[in-house]
């Protein structure tokens, strides 16, 4: 029977927390770099996590979390930092051929 460490897992879900948090206030920070006019709340950070800091819509939501269109599984998240998952490709992918 294998051991568990609690502790470990305490760990990695604080450094997980920072890293988002670090992130969030990258993404605020650099929208307030901008001029008022020129913000938009949403891009990326360092290029590569995207952020949207507007309020949410029916739309973006279903857009972010069923877009059978789209062939990305993960998009961009509702509001915050980091990814979603859309459904529809996931459930389009594990589903069998017919």
């Amino acid at each position: 029977m294998g051991t568990h460490h609690a502790g470990s897992r305490g760990v990695v879900g604080k450094v997980v927390a920072l890293a988002s948090l670090a992130a969030l206030a990258a993404a605020v920070t650099k929208e307030l770099r901008l001029p008022r006019e020129r913000r938009s709340w949403q891009g990326t950070v360092l290029g590569v996590v995207p952020y949207d800091l507007r309020p949410p819509t029916l739309a973006v939501i279903r857009s972010r979390f069923w877009a059978p269109e789209d062939p990305r599984i993960f998009t961009p998240r509702v509001f915050g930092v980091g990814w979603s998952v859309n459904l529809a490709r996931l459930v389009d992918l594990i589903r069998p051929p017919r």
